[in-house]
């Protein structure tokens, strides 16, 4: 069965003849090629494009090596553009082609040729329209701004969402929200039969593949020291914590020396690989982020998992790990909110406080306040989530996501509480 990927689908339309260079970047396995050498092109296809007008080029397949070398790579390219009708460049896995020095002989230096300049070079041809994508340890963002000059428009990818999954899973809602939970998105996982297949999986997947591009890429010496941060970072999803706490942690139960300029660096490089993302906290009132401390979430929940063995399934962070991720694919800037409050103690001094908003979640104009609870039955633990927000003095949605199915409810304090379920599978129908 095909999961149709609307969300990002429609981001690569949008893009269409832009005058830019179309750079699909993810985590591997995530489903760029399929994306971008399937879905899009069958609707470039329906859309009145002919088939030769799609130029192809699987950089990994061994009939394409010799396309490693860029000039060779641009000749061909060049001699199937044989109109002026529009063509389409696919490029996948451009992280094969290879830097060669060329001399110039008039000026007796030798210059540097990579695939940048290649795409480059065809983006001045205006019947031309480029996409790309990359392995995470070739195509970072970073790489994008630099090489590109402006020119390069990047389409995140990420696992599939939940609704997405929900497209191939067979059971009910409920049934596949504890298996995505458990094993989350990425393709390949979601098709394998049983735990033990898809435990191997993703296991195999972040040690054989992911940790290798991260030392490949990042020239780590201590390969070992990188992987005690992610399961460090793993165990503690949605917890505050910042590289000086982590050094102490290492101090304290690792018994292990590992400086936060160090951990500093290593977590700057999982975030690089899309393998991590990190949620800032902000002062509401004050406007301005607060630096001391932050939460990370990684880009999927199987993935974190496997990294622990799965032993730690805790749902409530879990469950706030697949909010931040959905956030994100919406389109939404998120960070934690803080809300500074001061209250008098039982004896009368007037003390400081800081009242915590799980999400602040920002879309250009847009903003909502998120909560993100397995339970509000007991009244002191609705309290204690709609707290925050009653101290905020503000109009933006504020909403409380708990576990389970609830359409969204609206009480009369106009805060909305409802279900992972129903919030996953219709995020647009809440986020408006």
């Amino acid at each position: 069965m095909q999961v149709k990927r609307d969300i990002f689908l429609k981001r690569l339309i949008a893009r269409r003849k832009n005058g830019m260079v179309k750079v699909i970047t993810g985590i591997r396995r995530c489903g760029k090629s399929y994306l971008l050498g399937v879905l899009y092109k069958n609707y470039l296809l329906s859309n009145g494009v002919k088939d030769d007008h799609i130029i192809e080029i699987p950089l990994d397949e061994p009939d394409n090596y010799k396309f490693h070398n860029p000039l060779k790579l641009e000749k061909f390219i060049k001699r199937q553009i044989k109109d002026k009708g529009d063509f389409y460049i696919f490029i996948d896995e451009v992280q094969f082609v290879k830097r060669i020095k060329v001399r110039d002989p008039e000026l007796e230096e030798k210059d540097e040729i990579t695939f940048y300049s290649v795409i480059n070079s065809l983006l001045r041809k205006e019947n031309v329209d480029v996409y790309v994508t990359g392995s995470n340890s070739k195509m970072l963002s970073s790489d994008i701004r630099t090489e590109f000059r402006g020119r390069g428009d990047e389409v995140r990818l990420t696992p599939f969402t939940f609704s997405e999954f929900m497209e191939v899973f067979s059971g009910d809602a409920r049934d596949g929200w504890d298996e995505y939970l458990v094993y989350g998105g990425l393709p390949l996982a979601v098709l394998a039969n049983g735990h033990e297949a898809k435990s191997r999986y993703l296991k195999n997947l972040f040690e054989e593949t992911y940790l290798k591009d991260v030392v490949e890429r990042g020239k780590i010496r201590k390969p070992e020291h990188l992987a005690d941060v992610v399961d460090v970072l793993a165990s503690s999803i949605g917890s505050l914590t910042n590289p000086l706490n982590l050094e102490n942690t290492f101090k304290t139960v690792k018994r292990e020396v590992l400086k936060s300029k160090t951990i500093s660096s290593y977590i700057a490089k999982l975030k690089n690989a899309f393998l991590i993302e990190q949620a800032k906290r902000y002062d509401i009132k004050g406007r301005k982020y607060i630096s001391a401390l932050t939460k990370y979430y990684f880009a999927d929940s199987g993935l974190r998992n496997a990294r622990l063995d799965f032993r730690q399934i805790e749902e409530t962070h879990l469950m706030e790990n697949i909010i931040f991720n959905e956030l994100r694919v919406q389109g939404f800037d998120v960070d934690v909110g803080v809300v500074e409050v001061f209250e008098k103690n039982a004896i009368g001094n007037g003390i400081r406080k800081q009242l915590e908003i799980d999400f602040m979640a920002n879309r250009g104009t847009e903003r909502y306040y998120i909560q993100s609870a397995l339970h509000i039955d007991e009244p002191a633990k609705a309290l204690q989530e709609r707290r925050p927000f009653t101290k905020l003095g503000d109009s933006f949605r504020k909403i409380i996501i708990v576990k389970g199915k609830m359409p969204p409810r609206t009480d009369d304090n106009g805060y909305i509480t409802v279900g992972i379920i129903d919030f996953l599978l219709s995020p647009n129908s809440i986020l408006v």
